[in-house]
Formats: C-alpha cells, structure tokens, sequence
C-alpha cells in the first residue's frame, strides 16, 4: 500500500478522529479523577494505575476505529460498512459529541474534586483512638523564674506518655501554644486537636521540695477521670514523673509493653542540675523556629548542654541535642564550617556508644546525615531503627517525609507529613511541608485543605490565611480572597515557606 493512499485510508476510517477524541476525553478524564479520588483517599498507586490504563487504552481505540463502524445497523466491520450507501452514514460526526460529552463529564468531575473539599470546623475526634495533650504545667513557685521547670516537667510527662505506642500524644509545638494561667475550655481545645482527653497541672517548687498536682479531663464531657498530687523532694522528680505517666496509660487502657515500661521509669540523668540545664537548652532547640536570632539561640543551648555533658558524662539526651543543634547550625548556613560537621557527628556517636539501643540517639545520627552529609539512604537507615521507639514524634516523621520526598517517595513522603500535622496540628514546618508536597503534586485543593485544618485548630495568624488563599488560586483561578489577604496585611512577610 502506497504511503498516501495508508493515510487516506486512516482518515476514510475514521482513525484519525478518534484518535483526537480518545486523547481530548482521556486526558480531561485523567484530569478529573486526579482531583475526585483523594478526597475520597484513594492511594496514588490507585490513580497512577487508572492513568496507565487510560493511555494504554488509545492504542486499543485506534486499532477498533480501523476494523469497525459504527453505523445506523450497528457496528460492521469497516469492509462491510464501505458497500454502503454514504447516505446512510448518518452518524458521520458522532466523534464531535464523544468529545464534548467526554470534556463536559470530566470538566464536572474536575470542579467535583475543587469544591467537594469543604473543610470540617474541627480535627474529627476518633473515639477509636486513644488520645491525649498534655497542657502546659502552670508555675506556682514564688520564684516566677521557675516557669521554665513546670514546663520542664510538662515536657517529660509528654515525652514519657509519647513513647506508648499505643496513644495518640500532642507533640511539643503544639500543646505550648495553649498557655498556663490562662483560662481554658478543654472541651473546646479537644475539639481542635481531635483528642478525647487532656491532662492539665501545676508544679510548685520550694527548696528541695516539690509538688505536682494534675488531673486527667475526658474533653469529650469537661469530666475529671482522675487527679493526683505528688509531694516529693527533687531527688525523686524522675520517678514521680514516670508513675505519673504510668498511671494515665492505665486510666486510658492503653497498652503498655514490657520494652515501653522500661524506657518510661528510665532515668533520663544522673545530675538533676545538669537536667535543668538540658531542659532550659531542649525547650531552645526544639523552639528554634521562632527564635529572633537563630544563631545566637542555637549558641546558647549548646552552652547549657556542654555544662550538663561535664556535669553528667552519660546523659545521652544532652548528646543528642548537642548532635542536633550543631546539624542545624550547619544545615542553615549558621556556621557552614567543618568544626560543625565535626561536633556534630561525635555527640551523635557518643550517644550511640552510650546508648547502642537508644531510639533518640538514632535519630539524632539520622538527623546528623542528612543535614550534614546528604547520606539519605543511611538516615533512612537509623530512621528504620529509631522508629519504634518514637511513635509520637513530629520531628521524626518530618525528618522522614522530608527525605522520601526528596528520593521522590511522594506517597510515602504525604504519610508522613500527614502522621506529623495528626500529632503537632499547629506545628507550622509539619502543615507547610505538607500543603507544599500537595502543591508541588498540582494537587492545590488538598494543600488548601491542610490550611482549612490548621485554622480550625485555633491559628489565626495571617501568613496561614495567604498559603490557603494561594492555594485556592492556583487551583481555581480565583483571586478573590488572596487579594483580600494581602491587602488587609500589607507588612506580612510571605517569603516564609517552611523549614526543616
């Protein structure tokens, strides 16, 4: 067959017109069902697999539209149909419609998916799951410097509680945003974080002597389930702290395995002054997002966990957080220098001698290669094995969705983003990071959603309002609201994207 008689035969058959109405109605279809499924959280590989199926299917189409046609008698094969009259050939444009009909149906499945994502007024409370935040602990000391030890012993007490795999714990960022001495109505602040109870207290200190008064609230009611008050000396903080913790994993029935005991009435040091100055450097680290001068703040925490090291020489948490802060110096450009690098990876390798099995000193060494190594697969690799033991950590799952995004892990990487902003919901690095992996996927109704969460946690500041309203625009067109942000707020600073 002559080369022009072939292509005059493709456009007698007709190959040609359903070839551009097969690509025009699969590429909209394509189109809607990537923006109708995850709202209904179908998995990617879902989607991916409906998408290889689409184009796999032109090649099919192509080689019907050669051996058969359509006619008012029904379908003949393409021999068959050319005896006929061309008169009867009724159906001649049928593609026209195919294609219309086929835009119209994807285009409504396309506006289905933008504006079926109405965002709920609060985290949805899972009864199933066991949950909890554990407040900010109000001072009670006559000596108001003592603020940053309540919300020491708050930190443990959620640090303990934390390690329960089987509860559902409010990190850090979080729970400290709901400040103590203020009124609170738990059962609204339940209502925000999706947590069915609250534990709330006051720690007053005099000399050696210390008290600790809490008392565990079913936010779904406002009732008290349990209260206790502890009056102790300093020297048994640590062992009040654990009972403490013990004593809500059995008001809540969550289970307790032999290993997470252990790591609960563990002692985390030796030296209670080198804790305190852990305490005062943690609360510094884990807060650097929000620190003026980064730098400066970075510098002063490790002064005070050098002074913990020196006082306690096994304190494995002082190590990590030594290992951290210098990762982070160097990460941002703070103090790009070898010594950094250096500092870094011998306080990480000092808690791992001291502590081979320690679930935190392993992410501190994967927090330490991927900063300051770009080694993602052996981050990955001391991730695996911290992960037991840090089931309520935002910043592991931060550290690890970051690193399978970057592999471009998309479906791993939006779990783990999406498990960091379920446990710290106003941790803006965990919400942005996860808005941004939904951006970069064109997926901008999803990031808007995330947003919509986030302000019904409470957060009203106005970069959250801009990300949402930037959201909606890039998905939708519509400018409305993002202009109204931006001119209400003519001195917000919207360089901020996230951090790490």
């Amino acid at each position: 067959m002559r080369i022009d008689n072939f292509f005059a035969e493709l456009k007698r058959r007709n190959v040609y017109k359903v070839a551009v109405a097969y690509i025009v109605g699969g590429w909209a279809l394509a189109q809607g069902l990537a923006q109708v499924l995850p709202v209904f959280s179908i998995p990617n590989w879902v989607i991916q697999l409906l998408v290889v199926i689409i184009v796999m299917g032109l090649r099919i189409a192509l080689g019907l539209a050669w051996a058969f046609e359509l006619t008012p008698e029904g379908i003949k094969r393409t021999e068959t149909a050319d005896a006929m009259p061309e008169a009867t050939r009724r159906k001649k444009y049928i593609w026209i419609y195919v294609v219309v009909i086929g835009g119209l149906l994807s285009i409504g499945l396309f506006f289905l998916g933008r504006y079926s994502a109405a965002p709920a007024q609060h985290a949805a409370v899972d009864t199933s799951v066991k949950s909890i935040a554990v407040l900010l602990f109000e001072n009670l000391s006559d000596d108001k410097q003592n603020t940053y030890f309540a919300d020491g012993v708050q930190d443990q007490i959620l640090t303990n509680l934390g390690r329960v795999s089987d509860l559902r714990v409010i990190s850090h960022t979080t729970v400290r945003q709901y400040k103590s001495g203020e009124p609170r109505n738990l059962r609204e602040i339940g209502k925000q974080l999706g947590v069915t109870h609250i534990l709330e207290g006051s720690v007053q200190r005099a000399g050696d002597r210390l008290r600790i008064a809490a008392q565990l609230i079913d936010a779904r009611t406002d009732s008290q389930v349990w209260a206790e008050t502890y009056d102790f000396t300093a020297a048994d903080l640590f062992a009040i702290q654990s009972e403490l913790a013990e004593s809500i994993v059995a008001q809540l029935q969550a289970k307790l395995s032999a290993e997470q005991k252990a790591w609960i009435e563990e002692r985390p040091a030796q030296d209670s002054v080198a804790f305190e100055l852990y305490l005062r450097a943690k609360q510094i680290v884990d807060s650097y997002l929000i620190a003026d001068d980064v730098r400066a703040a970075l510098l002063s925490a490790l002064e005070s966990l050098d002074q913990a090291r020196k006082r306690d020489p096994d304190f494995v948490s002082a190590y990590c957080y030594i290992a951290r802060a210098n990762s982070l110096l160097y990460f941002f450009d703070l103090d790009p220098t070898p010594d950094r690098i250096r500092l870094a990876e011998a306080a990480a390798k000092a808690a791992l001698r001291l502590r081979p099995d320690s679930a935190e000193a392993h992410f501190a060494m994967a927090d330490f290669l991927f900063r300051c190594r770009r080694d993602y697969d052996g981050a990955l690799k001391e991730l695996a094995i911290a992960r037991p033991g840090l089931p309520n950590d935002t910043a592991f799952f931060i550290l690890s969705g970051y690193i399978n995004r970057r592999r471009n892990n998309w479906a791993q990487a939006e779990r783990d983003f999406f498990t960091a902003v379920r446990l710290d919901p106003r941790n803006p690095n965990a919400y942005n990071l996860l808005a941004d992996t939904y951006n970069l996927q064109r997926r901008h109704l999803l990031a808007a959603r995330v947003y919509d969460r986030v302000l019904a946690t409470g957060e009203r500041t106005p970069i959250v309002f801009f990300r949402k309203d930037s959201a909606i625009f890039n998905g939708t067109g519509n400018s409305r609201e993002l202009r109204e942000v931006l001119a209400n707020n003519p001195d917000m600073d919207i360089g901020g994207a996230q951090t790490l």
